[in-house]
């Protein structure tokens, strides 16, 4: 008996095991085929502060071996980006034979639509919010400084934007969750308008640069997000519990009598 409780799960972790190597290869292709332009592809991420950089002044490497390591780290990072489509795949091959024929109908867009909303999420940050915000902290320099920015530095703080709007412009598929999952309604998420606006701007101080256009290009967004958010969410909310219901009244049914 306790070899037979112990098959399912050996098959899962089996499943488990294949789904995890075939996101691991396909970040690892990914790798391979984009290492060879790593300088070229930092240069492109660090063209929005190399463009509002003061006349004569360039980046810097602090370190003996950053020239080096940086883009190699930074080919990693966009690597595991862009197979993000590869590993949700995965999730989803991994999750979907629990999912009821209706909720795989439901989970699908959703992936489809996160992943999306990640990468305009960077985009923006990229082609909006950068230029903005490294306009702004370069002119406020004191006077004497000159401004050079290490380029392991530079590497960390970029990507923590990206992941900060990244993550940020998933707030449709957040509220949608929320609302499929019975944790609040539409109705409930709009009486709470003013405090989400002012949660968005909060949010958007705390995760971008301290200047109010770096703020409100990330509070705006959020709160536009939201709205579409709420709008979407009608078409997911109430469609999960009935199916959870009718399931318990077919075990009902089945079960012995007394």
């Amino acid at each position: 008996m306790a070899v037979e409780d112990t098959q399912p799960l050996i098959t899962h972790l089996i499943e488990l095991r294949k789904r995890l190597l075939n996101s691991i290869i396909a970040i690892l292709v990914i790798f391979l085929a984009l290492v060879y332009f790593a300088n070229d592809i930092y240069q492109l991420v660090a063209a929005p502060l190399i463009a509002q950089l003061p006349q004569g002044s360039t980046m810097i490497a602090t370190d003996v071996a950053s020239p080096f390591f940086t883009p190699i780290k930074l080919t990693i990072m966009v690597s595991i980006i862009l197979s993000a489509p590869v590993i949700l795949y995965q999730v989803w091959a991994f999750i979907a034979p629990a999912l009821y024929k209706h909720e795989r109908r439901l989970v699908v867009p959703l992936l489809v639509s996160s992943t999306l909303l990640f990468y305009i999420g960077m985009a923006f940050a990229y082609f909006v919010v950068f230029p903005l915000a490294f306009g702004f902290l370069t002119k406020t320099a004191p006077a004497g400084v000159v401004v050079s920015t290490d380029i392991a530095n530079y590497l960390d703080f970029v990507m923590a934007l990206f992941m900060a709007f990244g993550v940020s412009f998933e707030v449709p598929v957040a509220i949608v969750l929320l609302c499929w999952l019975g944790v609040t309604t539409p109705e409930d998420l709009k009486k709470k308008r003013p405090y989400i606006l002012v949660g968005a701007f909060v949010i958007g101080m705390l995760l971008t640069p301290p200047d109010v256009f770096s703020q409100t290009l990330l509070a705006i967004p959020m709160y536009c997000l939201f709205e579409i958010g709420i709008f979407f969410s009608r078409f997911y909310t109430g469609k999960r519990r009935p199916v959870q219901e009718e399931d318990e009244e077919k075990e009902t049914a089945v079960a012995p009598k007394e």
